[in-house]
């Protein structure tokens, strides 16, 4: 496996938010360690914690009490600026809403992430990833003249146009019909491999899930193996 992306480490983490007057509590002191490289999918239903743990992995939030380390790093202990800067330049993003600026081409919603970093050689990059994604050929469309799964290939090139070493995806099927679906898993699989990028994927889709090296399931705040979960057995990744 090719040893690019971070190792995640996730240690007595809790997460509760409040609601009102009442405190909800999502992640009850669960523990998982992603190797790695590795490409992981998260399952559990709809408001089980499995985007807080995206956003805990990212920096967007911290935890209550625990800690979350990636690539050995506590992302904790780093300031809010740091943490910007780590979510800049080493992590991906990809959503279930494609989140393209519809006033700019295809082209253009690729390199407006690297007007932050600066990158010298961002369209040549650009256009190496649309060619990737099969899109070569629509670098100057805007996003209203493309199809739900093209927009989606492009917001896939665009969380990859810095070279991040992990990347996050949130239900990134979730508006695609099930043969749009198919081309999206495939492509997001074949792109993450070639680069070794370690990969969370959150997900309904079995489908997608399959296709990773390992599949983990928000269980009463914790995350445990897919199969024990559905099997109601003692949690490994989450003990």
């Amino acid at each position: 496996m090719n040893e690019k992306g971070p190792s995640i480490e996730l240690i007595d983490v809790h997460k509760s938010y409040r609601e009102g007057d009442r405190t909800h509590e999502v992640l009850t002191g669960t523990s998982a360690t992603i190797e790695a490289g590795e490409r992981v999918a998260i399952l559990g239903p709809s408001g089980s914690g499995k985007s807080t743990l995206l956003n805990l992995v990212s920096g967007i939030d911290l935890p209550d009490s625990g800690t979350v380390r990636v690539g050995g790093t506590d992302i904790g202990t780093l300031a809010e600026r740091d943490r910007t800067l780590f979510r800049r330049e080493r992590v991906g993003f990809v959503f279930q809403f494609f989140n393209l600026m519809p006033t700019l081409t295809v082209l253009e919603n690729l390199l407006l992430p690297l007007e932050l970093t600066g990158s010298a050689d961002g369209e040549a990059r650009a256009r190496e990833l649309l060619d990737a994604v099969g899109l070569g050929d629509r670098a100057g469309a805007f996003p209203d003249r493309l199809s739900g799964g093209e927009q989606q290939r492009v917001a896939i090139a665009r969380a990859l146009i810095h070279g991040p070493d992990l990347l996050l995806a949130d239900e990134p099927t979730g508006n695609l019909d099930e043969d749009t679906s198919e081309i999206v898993v495939r492509l997001l699989d074949e792109l993450v491999r070639e680069a070794g990028t370690t990969l969370i994927v959150v997900t309904h889709s079995r489908e997608l899930a399959s296709r990773m090296d390992r599949v983990l399931r928000v269980d009463h705040g914790k995350l445990v193996e897919a199969g024990e979960a559905m099997a109601g057995a003692g949690p490994r990744a989450g003990a």
